[in-house]
């Protein structure tokens, strides 16, 4: 929810400050129609972002107090940005009496963002730093120490690369240099709620961080902190407690392998010296651990004991625990889990995975309590549709650990033989070749 936030606030202030522009533009000149207020906003939003703006509609007054609306706005793209509808209501005494712009309260209402039309705006959004220089004022006009002072939004949706449309409620309080005195935004219609609330504390950059999700509680501290060269570094620290796993999935659109509730201790870390960069850069890293959980749509034991021709099922587990690495990159976020380790009263197991534009990469090795020690297995394929399976040496192994010795030479042998494949270096997949049939009577199949 903060990835988007960060995302698109930028953009959202200009475009208020350009229509508060336009009204400067109004009160110091002459009196013009809605149709020429319009005009003059796409224009200033083109040489600011080298865009262009439609504006279906749009209406001012300056009485009884000064308001912009503007209705059915749409970027020229392929793939527009569009918005029905925003609301701006300025301050009256500052505005007449002293040239000053300061924003009382702006509602927007059904603004649609895809991923691919946001990219074109990146590096023309302004700097962490940079405060209210987002637009340039004639003299004598300035803007307000506090420019804004409240924003709220209700079905701000966000397209994700792969299609996946999210729509958010919330609403900020600023203070100066663009800094939240609370916020709230919220997963439109998700059950159970799913709800990031801020509260800044009093001259600090410190915000309280409450987040609902899953039916659990994800809470703890976030800093700002300002850094020389106009960059800004983000950090928090947040404690997951009993956060229902498909709950919390399932509220973003997406399905997970894994039931149960987890706790733990995250941490988040971003720098960089613009808004697209900061959320590109961020990294988390997450303790966590689930009792019980359940492996869905995988069963361990027959996995081992098939070498992995048949995994259907699934794995109930007293606990499952690790810890999540996440990296932002221009292509995607990097998921790493190092240190799994899973038991229950059949089975303990223990490896890591690699998760990248939904395409997995791991290993994990399988004790089974009737003596199958160790069993080594290869993760692949998807998130959708995960593959589990011995590499080609782990296998040949398993099938001479069998002959020589049934039950625990399986297992030995598999190891052996995955050792002896990295030790000199396995082909890839599509250049191996099969193994020559056996010169004596073929062993027996792996259990």
């Amino acid at each position: 929810m903060k990835h988007l936030l960060r995302t698109w606030l930028a953009g959202i202030a200009a475009v208020l400050l350009l229509g508060a522009g336009a009204l400067v533009w109004v009160v110091s000149t002459r009196l013009p129609s809605d149709e020429e207020v319009a005009v003059r906003i796409s224009e200033a939003f083109e040489k600011r972002f080298g865009v262009g703006l439609k504006v279906g509609g749009a209406h001012w007054a300056l009485l009884p107090s000064p308001v912009l609306v503007l209705s059915s706005v749409a970027t020229d793209q392929p793939r527009p940005i569009t918005l029905r509808r925003i609301t701006v209501q300025l301050k009256l005494r500052e505005l007449l009496l002293r040239r000053v712009i300061a924003i009382d309260e702006a509602e927007i209402e059904s603004l649609v963002l895809p991923r691919e039309s946001v990219r074109a705006f990146r590096g023309k959004a302004p700097k962490p730093n940079e405060g209210g220089n987002i637009v340039a004022l004639p003299a004598p006009w300035t803007l307000a120490p506090v420019p804004l002072e409240k924003v709220r939004w209700r079905d701000v949706v966000w397209i994700d690369r792969r299609d996946i449309a999210l729509a958010y409620d919330g609403e900020i309080s600023f203070e100066a240099n663009w800094r939240p005195r609370q916020a709230r935004v919220e997963r439109a219609g998700a059950s159970p709620p799913a709800r990031l609330r801020l509260d800044r504390a009093a001259g600090q950059d410190r915000w309280r961080t409450r987040i609902d999700v899953g039916g659990g509680t994800w809470n703890g501290v976030t800093l700002f902190e300002a850094l020389p060269d106009d960059r800004l570094r983000v950090s928090a620290e947040l404690e997951p407690r009993q956060v229902d796993i498909e709950g919390l999935v399932q509220a973003f659109g997406r399905r997970t392998a894994v039931a149960g509730k987890v706790s733990g201790y995250s941490r988040l870390v971003a720098e960089a010296g613009d808004v697209g960069a900061l959320i590109r850069s961020l990294h988390t890293r997450t303790t966590f651990s689930v009792r019980p959980a359940t492996l869905t749509g995988l069963d361990l034991a027959k996995t081992v004991l098939t070498a992995g021709t048949d995994r259907s099922g699934t794995t109930p587990l007293d606990e499952l625990t690790g810890t999540l690495d996440t990296q932002g990159t221009e292509e995607g976020i990097v998921l790493r889990y190092t240190g799994l380790k899973a038991r229950s009263g059949v089975l303990t197991a223990s490896g890591n995975l690699k998760s990248f534009n939904r395409k997995l990469d791991g290993d994990v090795a399988v004790d089974l309590v009737d003596g199958v020690v160790g069993m080594p297995l290869k993760i692949g394929g998807t998130a959708s549709n995960p593959e589990i399976s011995l590499t080609g040496g782990a296998l040949a192994g398993a099938a001479v650990g069998t002959a020589v010795l049934p039950g625990v030479g399986t297992a030995i042998g598999a190891r052996v033989g995955q050792q002896v494949e990295k030790l000199f270096g396995a082909e890839p997949p599509a250049k191996k070749k099969k193994a020559p049939p056996p010169r004596t009577t073929k062993p027996p199949a792996v259990r």
